[in-house]
């Protein structure tokens, strides 16, 4: 385990360095930046100096982009927890019960509606949700992360924590209020994982209902929802674990959309406006903030996984 875990943080440290390189050449894009002056070796090196100081340099509103950063990418964070959270509430027990049932017509619904959603586009499916459950029947706030008028004060960047830990004369309004605000944002965000999860778990669990000592359990009388507990999420968790991360990449990247389309003042919205002032500054900081994220991601999952299925660490010594 300790030579698969080196293994793996030698290709994270190797894709970071290839992060900063396109960091570095964004923001080289800039007439007036003062790389242009290097080499492209040494402004490299002179830029890494800089990453490891924790300047991402100053955007062109005059602001330090980490003021910036430390504002937008909580509340970017907090929309895909908690997207991430709904995917595994939601695509767990459907994956399932798919699996278990394959081939019936319950996994032909879930399969469908799979599909369906999966297929949807994901700004499409959020102008939807905004007419129907905003503008029609009044129940959703539009746009937003909460209302402005509770001026909760801000500790971690998390609205849902910093309203706990607030000691604010309205607190519980103001938890309503984010909650009312997250709900739509979430759902959308959390469609793409959610179709994944299933599909994955659906094989995962086929494939486990097809061994030998499943069938052995059947035969010693443990009911139906005792093999799946005790034997079948056992076994089919575990090999689909590695591409959680995949799934958070994804959904980082959906994020970009879904926080346009409910103006959520997070990353997405934040590296869009720099877009369209050609803030090459802010948008390298972004890319790397962005792309720092996911790389975790996906070495974290892939440490749980071979640390729960000794099987990854197989397969992966066998590419090698």
């Amino acid at each position: 385990m300790l030579i698969y875990a080196i293994r793996r943080l030698n290709l994270f440290i190797i894709t970071l360095l290839i992060l900063t390189m396109i960091g570095y050449n964004i923001v080289k894009l800039d007439p007036l930046s003062v790389f242009n002056q290097y080499e492209f070796w040494a402004g490299w090196v002179h830029y890494l100096r800089e990453l490891m100081q924790g300047n991402l340099g100053i955007a062109a509103n005059g602001q330090p982009v980490t003021e910036s950063l430390s504002r937008v990418f909580p509340a970017t964070l907090e929309l895909c927890f908690f997207a991430f959270i709904l995917a595994l509430v939601l695509g767990i027990p459907f994956g399932t019960l798919a699996g278990i049932r394959r081939g019936s017509s319950a996994d032909m619904v879930i399969s469908s509606l799979t599909l369906v959603t999966f297929s949807m586009p994901i700004f499409w499916m959020a102008i939807l949700m905004i007419m129907v459950f905003s503008l029609y029947l009044g129940w959703l706030p539009v746009s937003g992360r909460y209302n402005l008028l509770f001026e909760i004060p801000t500790v971690t960047g998390f609205a849902f924590v910093d309203v706990l830990l607030s000691n604010h004369p309205q607190r519980s309004q103001a938890l309503e209020d984010i909650i009312r605000h997250l709900i739509m944002p979430t759902l959308v965000l959390a469609v793409a994982p959610t179709t994944e999860i299933i599909k994955l778990l659906r094989d995962s669990v086929a494939e486990v209902m097809s061994q030998n000592y499943i069938k052995a359990a059947a035969t010693k009388g443990l009911s139906k929802s005792e093999i799946v507990m005790r034997h079948v999420l056992k076994n089919a968790l575990p090999p689909i674990i590695p591409k959680f991360g995949i799934q958070i990449s994804t959904m980082m990247t959906f994020a970009i959309i879904t926080e346009s389309v409910f103006n959520w003042p997070g990353i997405g919205t934040w590296l869009l406006d720099a877009l369209s002032f050609q803030d090459y500054v802010a948008v390298q900081a972004g890319v790397l903030a962005v792309g720092s994220v996911v790389l975790i991601a996906n070495i974290f999952s892939d440490l749980t996984g071979a640390a729960i299925s000794p099987l990854a660490r197989k397969e992966w010594y066998a590419l090698k």
